[in-house]
This record gives structure tokens, sequence and C-alpha cells, in this order.
């Protein structure tokens, strides 16, 4: 049996983090094991092409909810990356970190070392900003974060006309105050894209004392009573660990994993004929994700992105971005959006992503015009889902339960964001270059019990699933890691990606992900302590 040190599953965010990370020592052997292909494919390094990378389906995987009738009998579909770099490969780049008041919840529910002021240095640490250099941003790290080299009349007219609403501009989601509109900055560089792999596999990859594979599904955590000692593949081979297993696979992946190997609800997973290793009623619990709506108006003039991709038009865009990097592919597609407190929460319950064109989704194919779309997303989330197991196959998919608007309040919040992108629609600034709504329907737009149902029937995920393998103190008996993410009851066990968030940060998820990878890292190699 081949042995290593230590053994990662999942080569996304995290998990290239932690490779990097962990194969620094060179007397230490350490495995990736990816159940994607490598990255490949150029439309991944190309900003603007990502929505061909999800178009094909091949590095992406999507994982289907049960159908729910609080979103009218419809599924819930959260698309994740299924490649190296997993989401970090597929996604529109932003780099946001969510507020301080996130990580300061986390710290104040019993997760000591984990307030704002903790986590901080850890993101510096990482980024290489190309534009600040302040108290809360490093210009050292691996990750570029820049501006992107293009920006669409349509992005800018929407933070025109946002500020027309009453909503300030801001220059940095991630400074001091995340409310205001702008545009994002991203994980880009030098007209391309900045993944994690890029940032941090790309100069780890070569050392001899880390192995990489690809397209290879794990089945399950091999233990010696309650210590992990490897993994089972789904072909059989078995693979020890000396150290430590990590698990980087994600909030859907990771807990369904550990749950084949024993370690969840012992009552469940007895009812599948699983022999439970360390009794965690939390494991598969607690599902969160950001859900939005899509409000669409077209546009008087062939002025989006509209077949930009097609014929000729395609062509000198290519050419454009191979000779010179710049142009339409070197933008990120979802360039300007914002944070807004809709709710008179005191800070802003509401995120905005802007995208200059009429995008559909799995269940409503997009509108064959010009036109632009602003979806409003609310950013804590008081619904919770689950993921579970189907059976005791490595092979089936998990049972995942979205928890779409359990809580009839995440459905008022979105509602007070579908009427604020209304709103910014028909400020002066968007009514020079948009001639009427598209989805909703005009007939709807002005009726509260209307866009309710319209939310319910079209709403959809922004890809940020987390929670399912909880950070909390042992006085929270669903809580499955502790913080130093040190999975509960076992040994050499950790957990190190998305799974982990007791509460959803207000943002997006990518670099908050890769933040925990680097903290766990150093929690493993002895750099950073949180222990009494």
């Amino acid at each position: 049996m081949e042995q290593y040190d230590y053994i990662i599953f999942g080569g996304g965010s995290s998990g290239c983090v932690m490779a990097s990370r962990l194969s620094e020592d060179p007397g230490v052997k350490v495995l990736l094991i990816e159940s994607g292909r490598r990255d490949s494919s150029q439309w991944i390094h190309i900003p603007a092409t990502f929505f061909k990378v999800v178009e094909k389906g091949v590095d992406v995987v999507p994982y289907v909810g049960e159908k729910s009738d609080l979103v009218n009998g419809r599924e819930s579909v959260v698309l994740q990356g299924h490649v190296i770099g997993g989401g970090c490969s597929v996604n529109a780049m932003l780099y946001v970190r969510g507020q301080a008041e996130d990580y300061d919840g986390w710290a104040q529910d019993g997760n000591r070392g984990w307030s704002f002021g903790d986590v901080l240095p850890a993101f510096r640490d990482l980024e290489n900003n190309m534009e600040i250099a302040d108290e809360f941003h490093g210009s050292d790290g691996e990750l570029h974060v820049s501006e992107t080299g293009f920006h669409h009349p349509l992005s800018r007219a929407f933070i025109r006309a946002a500020q027309q609403t009453g909503i300030p501009y801001n220059a940095d989601f991630n400074g001091a105050n995340q409310e205001g509109v702008g545009f994002y900055q991203t994980t880009t560089h030098d007209g391309r894209r900045w993944s994690s792999a890029a940032a941090f596999l790309r100069k780890a990859e070569g050392r001899k004392n880390l192995r990489i594979m690809t397209e290879t599904r794990v089945a399950r955590i091999t233990f010696d009573g309650t210590r992990a000692t490897g993994v089972e593949l789904e072909n059989g081979t078995k693979i020890g660990a000396a150290g430590e297993v990590v698990l980087c696979a994600g909030a859907i992946e990771t807990p369904r994993l550990m749950q084949l190997s024993g370690i969840g609800n012992a009552e469940e997973l007895g009812a599948h004929g699983i022999c439970t290793v360390a009794n965690l009623p939390g494991v598969g619990e607690n599902f969160q994700h950001h859900l939005e709506a899509n409000v669409q108006a077209y546009t008087k003039d062939p002025i989006s992105f509209y077949k930009q991709d097609k014929g000729i038009r395609a062509a000198w865009h290519m050419a454009q971005y191979q000779l010179f990097k710049t142009g339409l592919l070197t933008s990120n597609v979802v360039e300007s959006g914002g944070f807004v407190d809709v709710s008179g929460a005191g800070i802003p319950d509401v995120q905005f992503h802007v995208i200059p064109f009429l995008v559909g989704w799995v269940d409503s194919p997009p509108i064959e015009a010009h036109g632009m779309s602003i979806n409003p997303c609310f950013l804590r989330t008081r619904s919770r889902g689950s993921v579970k197991l189907r059976s005791a196959n490595a092979k089936d998919k998990a049972l995942f339960d979205a928890g779409s608007f359990k809580d009839p309040e995440d459905l008022e919040v979105l509602l007070r964001g579908t009427k604020k992108a209304i709103e910014i629609y028909r400020a002066p600034e968007m009514q020079k270059l948009v001639k009427g709504f598209a989805k909703p329907g005009p007939e709807k737009v002005d009726d509260d019990d209307a866009l309710r149902d319209w939310i319910r029937s079209t709403c959809k995920t922004v890809f940020h699933p987390c929670g399912t393998a909880k950070m909390g103190p042992d006085s929270d008996k669903m809580s499955v890691v502790g913080t130093e993410l040190r999975v509960k009851g076992v040994q050499g066990l950790r957990v190190a990606d998305a799974s982990i968030m007791p509460r959803l940060v207000s943002g997006n998820t990518n670099a908050p992900t890769m933040m925990i990878a680097e903290r766990a890292a150093r929690f493993i190699t002895g750099k950073e302590t949180l222990s009494a």
C-alpha cells in the first residue's frame, strides 16, 4: 500500500492552497486527489469564457436537491467545480471576503481565534493586490487581485443609476465598509484568470514530494479504531496517511464522504448498514447557500454581450485578446454590483451581481435578445438544509435538501432586494439604456404577491454552499470540527473547506475558503495554534 504523510481530498480552492503549503516541507510526502480533470481547457483561463465552461458541463458537476413546494415544486441545482482549481477555475472571479461582523459572529459563537482580527492576517498574507495597499490588503501573496481590463457600459450605468437611488459608491468592498456599489476586484492577472491552481498549485506541482491524482474518486476514509489511516478509492485501492487526511471537497462532497466513512448521525448511519466511527449528528446538517432573483430588462440598442461569442464578433474578440490581452474577453462578465441594507439591519443584507446580458438557468433558457440582468441575493440566510446519504454505495449522489425559504424572512429579504433592483432600473441613468422589463414582466413589478410567487418560481443558487461540517465549541452538540478544524471524536482527520463555516459569510465564498485552508495548513504544520 502506498504511504503518504498527508492525503488531501479535493483539488479546488482550498485543496490547492493546502497541497502547496504542506509540500513546502521536502521531508513530507503529500498526495492531492481530485475527482475532476486537469484545468487544461483554454476556456477556464480566459476570464469572459467561463460561461462556456459551465455550458459544456465537463468541469462542473450539478448537485440536484429535492423538489420543494417552497420554491414552487422546483429542484435546487448547485453547480460545483469538478476540475483542478474547483470553483476557482469556473467562477466569475469575484474577490469578496464578507463583512467583519461575519467572522466576529463566529468568534462570539464560541470559535475563539476566528474573529475578523484573527483571520485578516491570513487574508492579507494570501493576497497580492495590484491596486490597494493598506491595513486591509496584502501585496506580497500568491493570489493576484486586480481590476479587470474591461468595463461594459451597462455595468457603468448600473453604478450610476444605483447612486441615484441613494446607494453610495464604494471603491473597495473589502475595506473598512462593505456597503455601496462599484466594480468588483477579481482574481485575475495580466488578462487571465488567477485561480487557486494558478496561484498555489502551479509552483508546487513540480515538487518531488507532491503527487496529484486527477479523475480519481474516494469511496471512504479508512480507520484503525478512531484514527484515520488513509483512504480507499472507488476502485478498491487503499492509500495510507501516516499523518493526516484533510477534506477539501466542499460542503456537499465532504459531509457525504464523512458519512460513508462512519462519521455522522449514528442512527442514520446504522439505517444504511454503516458502522459508526464517531457519532456526530451535525455532519450534513446546517447547509446554507445564497439564493438570488434574476431581474432583467431589455436594452434599447444592441449593446449587451448577446451573440458576442458568435461568428466574426467572436473571432475579433479572440484576436484582440490573444494579441494584446485587452478587450471584452478580459472581462469577468459580473463586473459590477454592490451591497445594500434593504431591511434596516445596520449592515448590508443583499448583494447585487450585474450581468450585461439576459442570463438563463437550467429550468429557464435565456431570452434571445439584448438586455441585462441585475441579480439581488440575500446574504445571511436563516434557512437551513441538509446533505445526507441515499445509501451506503459510494457511487450514489447525496440526498440533498437545500432548505430554501424554510424561514419565510429569507423570501422577504429577497423581495426587498428585487424591489430595489426594479428601482435601479427606473433611475434616470438606466432609463437612458433600457426599454422595459423582461423578467419579471411589467405586470408583476409593482405587485408584491406576484413578485413573491415569481421569486419562488425562478430563484437560483449563487453556488456558495457551506456549513455542513460546522466549526463550534464542544457545548454545541451539532458542531463537527473544533477551532483548529480537527474532526471531533477521531484523530488524524481535518476539514479545510467551506463546510466548516458556522454561518455563511456576507459575500462570495471563494476568498474565505482559501483563507480557511491557509489557516488549516498553519495548524497542521504548527505555524499557528489556538489550543489552550
